[in-house]
């Protein structure tokens, strides 16, 4: 039994021992339905939990087939609680199924059985949705979206089998080689991801979330399913920069052209300072979300809906904006797909993206892409500082949010980026920090430009290509750098502050970093000793620890 892997504990937990023989086939084969939690270097932790259980279902993974994987590489009997979990949760899937309809404004609810029908007609938050007619269960079509997030946070995902729509024909091809004449060829975990959502040629689900490593090349994998769908495509993403990236790409990758007239674009750009919308339309979530005040309307949001789009493409998903959620539940027809590194929000609203995106159809552990060198070896450090003596009562006197500033902004910092910055001379760098006084301050003493909210979208289009063509070896950079912002030649990220205890944006500071390049990647995280931002530190690293980083602690004096 010692060769045995895994060892099964009844509060769901899995404990995998990754120096038993079977470790690696264990971890292929529970990974579909288990969510990693913990990976120090000798124990590693999964979690089994309705929406991994669900994400399995939504597969085509069976109670049977989760129960035999764990026989088979546990080294003791499976507590009956678990076998007794497993089936009453993963049996919930499918339970409530959304069917089409002859009329074609309403949609049927079925239910498995008597009892499970019984259990969700009677439910309070479903009244005014439910329409009833000769003992069958209707609902609105425009309601799809919204059904289906009530009743999963009842705990009964729906399996919603409505076909797609595919949208009118676009002729989308990728290129043999980009414009700087290297060859463009799909890897393979690029082209499994495609087809955990497409199958073949759309034969597959056609919804549902992608999960790779920052800087694994998850927009080519979108553009590889804009490629086989061939159809109108909307790409939603968080700012303008990666709207102008994204257009960058597709122009760079992909020969499109449509039925309209020669002499119009076919790439859109919709945002705030331009409003096209053609067959491929680029837009951010900022400007679909726009409105004059709380309680108006969203001024570019029914213009967007009107267009018949074959394909949605979520970019950084797990940043989809509340008010999206109800543009999205809306959208519920056209082929969909989440583009993220980490499906971690700190809301905890992952259930509505598995509801209204789709499930998680493939995940890759970064480690794993690590060792084959699509993403580069990254050192990550943290650096304790002691805070300065004329700081530390104000320090001892404040309130919890007051102390982390104080401490994020401690001045000490500034010295340690200069070292930092000299020590990585052959580097090019990004200094990324929450607050703008401090960022100001490191900018002026580094010479460095920098990049924050309230810098123009065209200043910083230039100051990124800069930096990518050589000319800007350092940037100061505010957490508007955090997302969909391709700059490859990054080596090394100072983190001098972050949001408390943000799990996604260390990730997503750390994937800045991890283009695979000729040298190993550093990540260095400054943190004040002795302060609450050593605990918001720790809550931060946790996702990284998971994905098999492991952080080298100095203390600078």
């Amino acid at each position: 039994m010692e060769h045995k892997a895994l060892i099964v504990q009844s509060d769901l937990t899995l404990l995998m021992d990754v120096h038993s023989p079977g470790a690696e086939d264990a971890r292929k084969d529970i990974i579909p339905f288990c969510e990693l939690i913990r990976s120090p270097e000798h124990i590693h932790t999964y979690r089994i939990s309705p929406l991994s259980l669900w994400n399995a279902a939504s597969s085509g993974i069976t109670e049977q087939d989760i129960l035999q994987r764990l026989t088979r590489h546990s080294r003791y009997e499976i507590p009956q609680t678990v076998s007794f979990t497993v089936q009453e949760l993963i049996g919930r899937y499918g339970a409530v199924i959304l069917k089409p309809y002859e009329d074609s404004q309403l949609y049927e609810l079925t239910f498995k059985t008597e009892r499970i029908a019984r259990e969700v007609l009677t439910r309070s938050e479903l009244k005014g949705l439910l329409l009833f007619s000769g003992g069958r269960t209707f609902i609105r079509r425009y309601d799809r979206g919204e059904i289906k997030i009530r009743l999963i946070k009842a705990g009964y995902p729906v399996d919603d089998v409505i076909p797609l729509m595919k949208g009118k024909h676009v002729s989308i091809e990728m290129k043999s080689q980009t414009s700087q004449g290297m060859p463009l060829t799909i890897r393979d975990y690029q082209k499994e991801a495609s087809d955990a959502l497409l199958g073949d040629l759309g034969g597959g689900s056609g919804y549902g979330t992608i999960v790779l490593p920052c800087g694994s090349g998850k927009t080519v994998v979108a553009m590889e399913i804009m490629r086989r769908l061939k159809t109108t495509t909307l790409i939603l993403t968080t700012n303008v920069a990666a709207v102008h990236q994204w257009i960058s790409e597709i122009d760079d990758k992909l020969t499109v052209s449509s039925s309209q007239e020669p002499e119009e674009a076919v790439i859109g750009e919709y945002t705030g300072m331009r409003k096209e919308i053609r067959d491929i339309t680029v837009c951010t979530y900022q400007v679909l979300t726009y409105r004059k005040d709380k309680e108006g309307p969203f001024i570019h949001l029914d213009k967007i809906r009107e267009y018949n789009w074959g394909l949605i493409i979520f970019d950084e998903v797990h940043m989809l904006p509340a008010p999206v959620f109800k543009v999205t539940s809306e959208m519920q027809s056209s082929f969909r797909v989440g583009l993220t590194a980490t499906l971690v929000r700190e809301d905890r609203r992952e259930d509505e993206v598995f509801t209204l995106v789709g499930p998680k159809r493939y995940d890759v552990p970064w480690s794993e892409l690590e060792k084959k060198g699509w993403i580069a070896q990254a050192e990550c450090v943290e650096i304790r500082i002691p805070l300065p003596f004329d700081a530390e009562l104000p320090y001892a006197v404040a309130g919890k949010r007051e102390k982390y500033r104080i401490a994020s902004e401690n001045v000490r910092k500034i010295d340690i980026v200069k070292q930092l910055v000299a020590n990585h001379h052959d580097d090019f760098i990004l200094v990324i920090g929450q607050y703008i006084s401090q960022l100001k301050k490191i900018a002026k003493e580094l010479d460095a430009p920098l990049i924050t909210g309230s810098t123009t979208n065209a200043k910083r289009d230039e100051l990124y290509q800069a930096f990518r063509d050589g000319k800007v070896q350092v940037l100061v950079v505010s957490k508007v750098a955090n997302f969909a912002i391709d700059l490859p030649d990054a080596s090394c990220a100072i983190q001098v502050s972050g949001a408390f205890g943000s799990r996604q944006e260390e990730a997503q500071r750390l994937g800045r970093i991890l283009r695979p390049k000729q040298r190993d990647s550093h990540f260095y995280s400054l943190v004040t000793r002795f302060s609450n931002e050593e605990e918001f530190a720790a809550n931060r690293q946790k996702f990284l620890s998971e994905q098999g980083y492991q952080y080298r602690m100095e203390v600078w004096d």
